[in-house]
């Protein structure tokens, strides 16, 4: 089996299982819904700066993730097919086919969080383009971070608290460049326009999932196969 169909093979084993359980998209919906509630209620009818509101987002993005993205791995441990996967396929083809995963599910979930922001907290958007690729970028960005460290605590004892501790600290450069991103996308009458202000921050994003991905491709195999 090629590298690409091998890849393709576990990304549409994931989609099949996700279709049949629904349990991530189940956990990040909800995670969600009951975040936007929270804020919905704590905000009441006062209004909310852009700052907070892009920093409240991409909190909730964040910690959402860290709910769904952690099960990929452990579930294959649970099922006990990880050995049937090590048999037949390399490490860089289940890396792959898990991140394209995980980015499809964060992609969507970004979505999900960013329209019910802005409904909930009656938010303008200047720019929707931009919104749009830095939600993106951001989901390339946090699934490339998360998937290598999902594997990794699949197999320890105390699987709940470890992904939010050890990933934390990767996407803290993350998180302050789509905070930064975000915020313009929302301040209307930016001076220099919102696709012009943030154009070193969509390179930095692009370099920083380029890194993550990278370093990950890289790793994963001790990772894997240890």
């Amino acid at each position: 089996m090629d590298w690409l169909h091998g890849a393709w093979a576990v990304f549409l084993k994931d989609l099949r299982l996700e279709v049949r359980t629904r349990y991530g998209v189940n956990a990040l919906a909800l995670f969600v819904a009951s975040s936007l509630l929270l804020v919905a209620f704590s905000v009441g009818t006062g209004q909310v700066s852009e700052r907070v509101a892009s920093a409240l987002l991409w909190i909730v993005i964040v910690f959402a993730a860290a709910v769904g993205l952690g099960r990929g791995f452990v579930a294959e441990e649970e099922r006990g097919t990880v050995l049937l996967l090590q048999l037949h396929l390399r490490g860089s083809m289940v890396y792959a086919g898990k991140l394209l995963f995980n980015v499809l599910l964060v992609g969507g979930m970004n979505v999900l969080a960013a329209v019910g922001f802005v409904i909930v907290l009656g938010l303008e958007v200047e720019s929707a383009g931009l919104l749009a690729a830095t939600l993106g970028l951001g989901a390339l960005g946090l699934a490339g971070a998360t998937t290598l460290l999902s594997a990794l605590i699949a197999r320890a004892s105390s699987q709940g608290p470890l992904l939010p501790v050890l990933a934390f600290p990767l996407l803290i450069p993350l998180l302050l460049t789509v905070i930064r991103v975000t915020q313009r996308t929302l301040l209307l009458g930016a001076s220099a326009g919102p696709w012009a202000a943030s154009l070193n921050d969509l390179i930095t994003l692009g370099g920083y999932a380029g890194a993550v991905i990278t370093a990950s491709v890289l790793l994963f195999d001790f990772v894997w196969n240890d």
